[in-house]
């Protein structure tokens, strides 16, 4: 059995391929950056790109921008760096609205391509936005729609000749329990659903292959893995076999096949475009543009990789050293079914949380009792995870965590 130690790590680290990565991001000095990934650092470049957008195509080319700046076809460029990550082709894959938005759109469509059918079938504890907005999509269509959840274990036996469309992360937001999505959409049409797929825990991270698994639609958020900051617009991939025929609920102007000739009548995009709802925000869409810059080169294979190795560390040095403070894993130990963050319990886990941002160890808090952690190879390495077990046993042995200051919740956890 290997003796994890401060040492093997750096041996570790010194022999990583993907170790140079970490300098196409800005993290602050003195920081551990484990956020479950509700937003990526800074990628290098991005300041100046944005500023770029403001002082220059905004301040001096003002409405000619829209032209001269290629903004107008902003979504499909973004989208174009994104369609590799997910085993996309660039014309399936837009850049529109946010995750919550465009989760309606997909399922609303699936409905649509499945009108005989009535439910809409998800599991008990997805994502909250997933399920909010598959509710209140079965109670804006009404007539016999419902929306009904099973453990994820059981998803494919309770596909009926009723269900419209299954709605999955991939990832789960918590466990990192990972979906084969090849595997669950291959049994969801056999009994003739479709299925979106929500990747927003897995873009970047995991290796994924849409086309190969022969996906009908999915959505994905643009400010976790793929580090497009706070509050990036969101993307949705349509499956080629689909856009001719797939009509989506927000019919607005930019999903019109003409746009600029203002016409009364709705007339979609006859492609991916017919996806999309109103004027793109350019901003937040020039910043993801340049953030995902990251990836480029990147082997998504070697990523998978990487990742694998850091969480199996995370998780041998968490059961060795945190046992003891009633702190238990999560997550499922077997690699091939988890994603790339890891999530430990405690029933003190906000104020733990707190403690350790404050050490310089940055997680994150999900309600009620879960720390949890992302892993991200690109710029984290394996002293980081030593480094970052250390500190959090140093808490636990000290108690500090108990401090009132710590236990104070704030808005946002």
């Amino acid at each position: 059995m290997t003796e994890f130690s401060q040492d093997w790590c750096a041996a570790q680290d010194a022999k990583d391929p993907l170790r140079v990565y970490r300098n196409r991001f800005d993290i602050p000095k003195g920081v551990i950056y484990m956020d479950g990934n509700s937003l990526g650092p800074l990628p290098v470049g991005v300041s100046e790109h944005v500023a770029k957008v403001v002082d220059q195509e905004w301040r001096d080319g003002l409405v000619k921008s829209w032209n001269e700046a290629d903004w107008v076809n902003l979504p499909e460029r973004t989208a174009a760096k994104i369609a590799p990550l997910i085993g996309a082709e660039a014309h399936e894959v837009t850049l529109a609205d946010s995750t919550s938005v465009n989760l309606f759109k997909a399922a609303a469509a699936a409905c649509k391509l499945n009108p005989k059918r009535r439910q809409i079938l998800s599991e008990p504890g997805n994502f909250p936005t997933d399920l909010y907005m598959m509710e209140g999509l079965a109670n804006f269509l009404g007539d016999g729609y419902k929306l009904d959840t099973v453990p994820r274990t059981d998803i494919t036996s309770a596909i009926t000749e009723d269900t419209a469309v299954v709605l999955l992360t991939q990832v789960h937001y918590i466990t990192a329990d990972m979906l084969n999505i090849a595997a669950i959409t291959k049994a969801a049409h056999a009994k003739g659903a479709l299925v979106v797929w929500d990747l927003s825990h897995s873009t970047g991270a995991v290796p994924i292959d849409l086309n190969a698994a022969d996906a009908d639609l999915a959505v994905g958020c643009g400010y976790k893995y793929l580090n497009g900051g706070p509050g990036a617009p969101a993307f949705i991939y349509v499956a080629a076999r689909h856009l001719p025929k797939i009509q989506q609920p927000l019919s607005g102007w930019f999903g019109h096949q003409a746009p600029f000739d203002f016409i009364d009548a709705y007339k979609p995009d006859p492609g991916i475009k017919r996806m999309l709802t109103g004027t793109t925000g350019i901003l937040g869409a020039s910043a993801l543009f340049k953030a995902l810059d990251a990836f480029d080169g990147i082997d998504m294979a070697s990523v998978r990789s990487k990742s694998v190795a850091l969480t199996d560390l995370f998780i041998s040095l968490a059961e060795a050293k945190l046992s003891k403070f009633d702190i238990e894993l999560a997550t499922p130990k077997n690699s091939a079914q988890r994603g790339s963050h890891v999530s430990l319990t405690h029933k003190n886990a906000y104020a733990i949380m707190q403690a350790l941002i404050e050490r310089g160890v940055i997680g994150d808090f999900r309600a009620p009792n879960y720390l949890r952690f992302g892993i991200t190879p690109l710029y984290l390495g394996y002293c980081d995870i030593f480094q970052a077990i250390e500190i959090l046993q140093e808490i636990m042995e000290s108690g500090i965590w108990r401090e009132a200051r710590f236990n104070e919740k704030s808005a946002v956890t």
